[in-house]
């Protein structure tokens, strides 16, 4: 039995509870089944974290297999996309790594059992009659004219498709089930159509392949599968699966058990659709870090443990739903306010000269890397020539701009009091030059004589920072289900990449790991991005949920 403390506990978990209690098993045995035909999203993670987990609460087992029957649409890449993903999620799989294609001897042997025994037959209706023979959901549908072929020219022609004899979309084999069932997935579904294309595993070894129906089940038997979850797509495909594991001479009964899959706001979660958003250059690729891939969560900076707390509150049942996306931003956004070492960033600048300041001065500042946490300490040069954020500067404003105005005193972050004496301005009217004083007795403690300064803004060097490119990140669709919208690209937000080329930074960032966290203090959590050439940072999210104030408006 499972480690009952501090574990989570839902309807599927109960099952195996009672499945464990009764006799029914004495362990677990769980698999990730993913198709290799593109990249995992945050949907694929709910079920990683699922299926890897239940297996380390029960130390149980847990596969990694690739369910690649499809081998137009499937890649190599995919097969070492998602190894990655899942194990930079903190998983590991048990045993070798399983593919289905490591069973297409059996599930041949399976098909030929089926056809052996009545079951299967080899029909050649075109797609367009298979439709039109198949009924609707009010009609029953009709039997095929190849229906009652024999056993022993199903068999010869079963044997003619794996050779090769036939063409693509001449013939498949369908599996003998109840044409009126009120189930469509019981109308003699294809078990097996042929494909003249080179598999990534299996070279051109076969032209025939198994349809994703035929082989999950039977792949779940051979590797022992106890519980094999799925999401309530395929809740009907179940009187299937369970067809054919009650049809064939396998001892292995593993029990489909269906969850509500993950859809998430202002994004989507189809492969179709996230593949055409690479195909037509609309985002950079899969690992762009707008889009909801777990490659492209990484590069925007989410952590592994905020994707898995995300997966732990949102929980699983069998009732569909949306979820926020402030739900997945609030995860990574405690995360890093309690992991993140603090820097300065100025993306707007606008330059300040400290008159009464030494000109060839430079002044090393120490400055804590975290509020609360002991991460050591970072140097900070500090300068007579400074920038801050423009909106950090007003001529004139009301009490409640605790920033930098005219006239007026501002304490910069690890660093003295600073008055705003004059500005210079361009013919335009745009400011240039903020010209200021300084407290020199007001590093680190109030002005001596009493003066109570509120406001505290983020700066760096202007003589002494470096240049980066920072990539501001919105949501990249403008509706909440952009899948509900007749043409889901015409939702897409155009301001859901803004890039700043040349922010400026605290000189410390300069040695910044790929992927490293940060919190530009004052701005947001951003992350070293993994794949640019030069100096990039992409801004994970905001300090706080910008997005909740437009959504109540």
């Amino acid at each position: 039995m499972a480690d009952t403390e501090n574990r989570p506990t839902n309807f599927i978990r109960n099952i195996i509870d009672g499945d464990l209690a009764s006799g029914k098993h004495a362990s677990t045995h769980t698999r990730f089944p993913p198709e290799p035909n593109g990249f995992l999203h945050i949907g694929h993670a709910k079920s990683i974290c699922l299926n890897f987990g239940i297996a380390q609460d029960y130390k149980g087992l847990c596969n990694l297999r690739f369910d690649d029957t499809n081998p137009e649409k499937e890649d190599i890449d995919y097969v070492h996309s998602i190894q990655d993903d899942v194990k930079w999620l903190g998983f590991g799989w048990d045993g070798e790594i399983c593919y289905s294609s490591n069973y297409f001897d059996d599930l041949y042997g399976y098909a030929v059992e089926l056809i052996e025994k009545g079951l299967a037959y080899v029909c050649f209706l075109s797609p367009e009659q298979a439709r039109e023979y198949r009924g609707t959901l009010t009609e029953p549908g009709k039997n095929s004219p190849h229906r009652d072929t024999s056993v022993e020219e199903n068999l010869a022609l079963f044997e003619k498709m794996k050779n090769g004899e036939f063409k693509e979309g001449e013939c498949v084999l369908r599996a003998k089930i109840d044409m009126a069932s009120s189930f469509m997935v019981l109308r003699d579904p294809i078990i097996y159509r042929i494909r003249f294309a080179h598999h990534h595993q299996t070279g051109d070894k076969w032209c025939i392949y198994p349809m994703y129906d035929f082989t999950h089940c039977i792949s779940d038997a051979l590797e022992g599968i106890t519980h094999s979850l799925c999401t309530l797509e395929f809740q009907d495909n179940r009187r299937l699966y369970d067809w054919v594991l009650e049809h064939i001479s396998i001892e292995c009964k593993p029990q489909q058990i269906e969850f509500s899959r993950l859809n998430l706001e202002y994004t989507v979660m189809s492969k179709r659709k996230l593949n055409d958003l690479v195909e037509n250059g609309q985002v950079e690729g899969w690992d762009d870090p707008r889009m909801p891939t777990i490659a492209g969560l990484r590069r925007r900076g989410y952590t592994p443990a905020s994707i898995r707390e995300f997966c732990k509150r949102i929980g699983i049942t069998k009732q569909d739903n949306m979820v926020e996306m402030g739900m997945l931003e609030a995860c990574i956004r405690d995360d890093l306010n309690e992991n993140a070492p603090r820097a300065m960033a100025v993306l707007d600048p606008v330059k300040i000269v400290i008159e009464n300041y030494d000109a060839d001065k430079v002044e090393m500042l120490c400055a804590p890397n975290h509020p609360t946490l002991d991460m050591g300490e970072r140097e900070l040069p500090f300068t007579r020539e400074i920038f801050i954020e423009r909106e950090d500067f007003r001529v004139e404003a009301n009490k409640k701009f605790k920033r930098l105005v005219l006239g007026k005193e501002v304490r910069l972050r690890n660093a003295y009091v600073i008055k705003a004496e004059r500005i210079e301005e361009d013919d335009a009217g745009n400011i240039t030059t903020i010209y200021c004083t300084y407290d020199d007795e007001t590093l680190g403690k109030n002005p001596a004589d009493g003066r109570k300064v509120k406001g505290v803004i983020h700066w760096v060097s202007a003589t002494r920072c470096i240049e980066a490119e920072v990539r501001q990140y919105d949501r990249l669709f403008s509706v909440p289900n952009p899948a509900a919208a007749d043409d889901f690209t015409a939702t897409l937000n155009p301001d859901s990449l803004v890039v700043i080329d040349s922010a400026k930074l605290e000189p410390s960032l300069a040695n910044a790991a790929a992927e490293q966290g940060f919190q530009f203090e004052r701005l947001g959590y951003y992350s070293r991005d993994n794949k640019a050439q030069k100096l990039t940072f992409n801004q994970t999210v905001g300090l706080r949920d910008s997005w909740a104030k437009i959504e109540q408006a």
